[in-house]
């Protein structure tokens, strides 16, 4: 792409002058179909739609009228530039548009995971200092919890129907609203949205996006993946997110056709690409492999299915088992892949990424993106180790965070050196890759050697009957802590602890887990392991509980 843009908002606007007729996006919701008792095939032979929620779709000139409203709403009610909009909805034709129109009104956007309970929700509009909260029916009950108790947001917009009483209806006053375009002054370096860190270790942080890091997003991915007009993007994973949304970014840069999928069944995902005809799909690792061990069960029959096009599986928001990767290539050897990393503090994916045309390193997390730089670095979080030593990834490019809402604490811990990124990571180089060890937090010391999760995860995970695995270091009063693997065993398997056992023999002594734990692994809604939780479950904590009498 050789057109340059001050903003995002700019794109926005040439796609509904060039391609104003052109569908943007269609929202496709399977639970409905299920909910009047239809087929996905029973619905696609009928012409008259018993389920009207089923599909709908939006086409870029609707896309942008009801962005330009929603900005001219904001600004007739007095926002300012710089005032902050909270966004808490789950994935729908509503949220881009809403996102897009905080933008244009130069207000900064505010993403909040679906997940918050009531008391994270009131935590993250306060420390935002959020004006108004846009919210769905389905976070009406936890808004009504706190809502006598944020008094800093001076509106309550809801999408949806039945507008609760301490709310204002959005499509109501959307309908009064002007659609013309807003001329504000937008810079590459004012402040445009405000995104949370996963909270992996309290409260999450505040990280302040620039507009110039939404756009770098934007060439970024179309630079990795290519993306042309005429593909389509399946977008399964939570808008609020930088994942999800900053892949669809490569997509919005050529104006081509997104699909928001309300589910993630693999029968759900396999019939969308193959109705919808995408070309371009990002998977977490769970649904990658419950699409794999849905195939093998037999319980989706790809013959049913029309999906030449598909050219694209790329993956990422956590480490990615080189043996899925080996088994994705067997059943569909004709997919480019890539693996993506990065993190909200480097406004999402595509820092590093491996690149399609290294499928032959599958394991490593790849190399230095469009536009960034990357070193490993030691102790002192600036000095780079040599190739093959084990130190902290730091990136540097134009999507780096300005800085985390005040927190200049935080904020100084993770940049160190001007322009450059701690990302948290353990990582080293060997022939010219990056390969992801393990989270600086997540490394276990046992009898003083470092043992790193992943790199047995990934063994583990290479045991047939495995579908899921964490491996957690627990407290032992003569080695410090020990490795304890928390396993998931593939639906209609069976796996004993001495079966384990006998299959770790092929990794180093001192690598073993110590303990094996059968039961779920949890995962967050970027397919993270929860490990804090896990922790929490089986870890210090919980042993003190158990020894006090307390039920986990």
């Amino acid at each position: 792409m050789n057109e340059q843009f001050d903003n995002i908002t700019k794109i926005l606007e040439r796609n509904a002058d060039v391609w104003p007729d052109d569908v943007a996006l269609v929202e496709i919701n399977p639970q409905e179909l299920e909910a009047h008792h239809t087929t996905w095939r029973e619905y696609s032979l009928i012409e008259a739609s018993p389920v009207e929620a089923f599909r709908t779709e939006l086409t870029w000139r609707e896309f942008e009228d009801k962005a330009n409203r929603f900005a001219n709403l904001l600004i007739s009610r007095g926002y300012q530039k710089g005032d902050k909009v909270a966004i808490l909805l789950m994935n729908c034709l509503e949220w881009l548009p809403v996102y897009f129109g905080v933008l244009k009104a130069g207000c900064m956007a505010v993403p909040l995971n679906f997940r918050y309970t009531a008391e994270e929700i009131k935590y993250c509009l306060e420390l935002s200092d959020a004006k108004s909260l846009v919210f769905g029916p389905e976070f009406t009950g936890r808004v009504e919890q706190i809502i006598d108790r944020i008094p800093q947001i001076k509106d309550r917009f809801y999408v949806g129907d039945d507008c609760p009483s301490f709310a204002i209806s959005f499509r109501t006053l959307l309908e009064s609203a002007s659609s013309a375009r807003v001329s504000l002054d937008i810079v590459p370096e004012d402040e445009a949205a405000i995104y949370f860190s996963s909270g992996t270790t309290g409260f999450p942080k505040a990280i302040v996006l620039q507009h110039r890091c939404l756009l770098h997003s934007c060439y970024v991915e179309q630079n990795h993946h290519g993306q042309k007009k005429e593909d389509t993007f399946l977008c399964i994973p939570p808008l609020y997110h930088t994942g999800a949304k900053m892949h669809w970014f490569g997509s919005f840069l050529v104006g081509s056709r997104a699909v928001l999928l309300k589910g993630v069944k693999p029968e759900w995902i396999i019939r969308a690409v193959s109705e919808e005809k995408c070309t371009i799909v990002w998977l977490l690792v769970p649904w990658a492999q419950d699409i794999l061990d849905a195939i093998e069960r037999g319980d989706v029959n790809l013959s049913e299915y029309s999906l030449d096009g598909w050219r694209l599986m790329h993956i990422g928001a956590q480490p990615v088992p080189p043996a899925l990767i080996q088994r994705w290539k067997k059943v569909f050897p004709h997919h480019d892949y890539d693996t993506n990393y990065g993190l909200s503090e480097s406004t999402g994916p595509g820092a590093v990424h491996l690149g399609v045309e290294n499928t032959d390193h599958v394991g490593a997390i790849g190399v230095a993106g469009y536009g960034w730089e990357t070193k490993i670095v030691g102790k002192d979080g600036i000095t780079p180790v040599p190739p093959g030593e084990v130190g902290e990834l730091a990136l540097k490019g134009p999507g780096i965070m300005k800085e985390y809402f005040r927190n200049p604490q935080a904020t100084a811990e993770i940049m160190k050196e001007p322009g450059w990124l701690l990302t948290g990571d353990m990582a080293e180089e060997r022939d010219g890759f990056i390969y992801l060890v393990d989270r600086a937090k997540d490394v276990i010391i046992t009898g003083g050697e470092n043992l790193y999760p992943v790199q047995i995860e990934d063994f583990i995970r290479t045991n047939p009957k495995v579908k899921d695995v964490a491996v957690i270091g627990l407290p032992d009063s003569r080695l410090g802590e020990i490795a304890a693997a928390i396993v998931s065993v593939k639906e209609g398997m069976t796996l004993t602890e001495s079966e384990f056992n006998d299959f770790c023999r092929d990794l180093p002594r001192y690598k073993r887990p110590r303990k094996v734990i059968f039961a779920e692994v949890p995962r967050n809604p970027t397919g993270k392991i929860e490990k804090p939780r896990l922790r929490k479950m089986y870890g210090a904590d919980a042993l003190v509980a158990k020894q006090n009498g307390i039920p986990s």
